[in-house]
């Protein structure tokens, strides 16, 4: 089964590339940082509102696996899905698709999972997932729980 995925496309730059001429790997979890606020502005704009007034997305953890190389001016396709919802955090999956010249070549995968947490910065707590960030996840999910973010999507991780 495939899973929808929310798509940010990207021309790599010379300023993303090493000595070598391919892909500095610290550019694939900023890939996927402006994926996330792509979708925010995209499908969440409300959330962003949110976070101009207090909500705050915290990174708790991230990850990548790299399975091929691209260089400068590869054409790239960020593919970021829901992996897991619970009451305060939101996982994300990552695919990194290398899409130059029509063809689909898998080159990474990634995760991302943030806390959602509100109040002054040395004394935050977590709150829930905004019920808008929730309805606009639920399409590229699996499996989505009519019941919002109080359980989980795919694979819980019990947070």
């Amino acid at each position: 089964m495939t899973i929808p995925y929310y798509e940010l496309r990207h021309t790599v730059g010379f300023e993303e590339t090493n000595l070598v001429g391919n892909v500095y790997y610290v550019n694939y979890l900023r890939w996927q940082g402006r994926c996330r606020e792509m979708f925010l502005k995209d499908r969440a704009p409300s959330v962003i509102d949110e976070i101009r007034t207090g909500l705050k997305l915290f990174t708790v953890k991230v990850e990548c696996e790299y399975f091929g190389e691209i260089s400068a001016f590869d054409e790239l396709s960020v593919r970021m899905s829901l992996r897991d919802l619970t009451q305060t955090q939101v996982e994300f999956a990552f695919e990194y698709v290398d899409v130059t010249g029509g063809r689909e070549v898998l080159v990474g995968r990634g995760r991302q999972r943030v806390a959602c947490m509100s109040g002054d910065n040395r004394a935050t707590t977590p709150t829930r997932v905004p019920e808008a960030l929730v309805a606009a996840l639920r399409p590229y999910a699996a499996t989505v729980p009519a019941d919002s973010a109080t359980s989980l999507v795919v694979g819980s991780s019990g947070r």
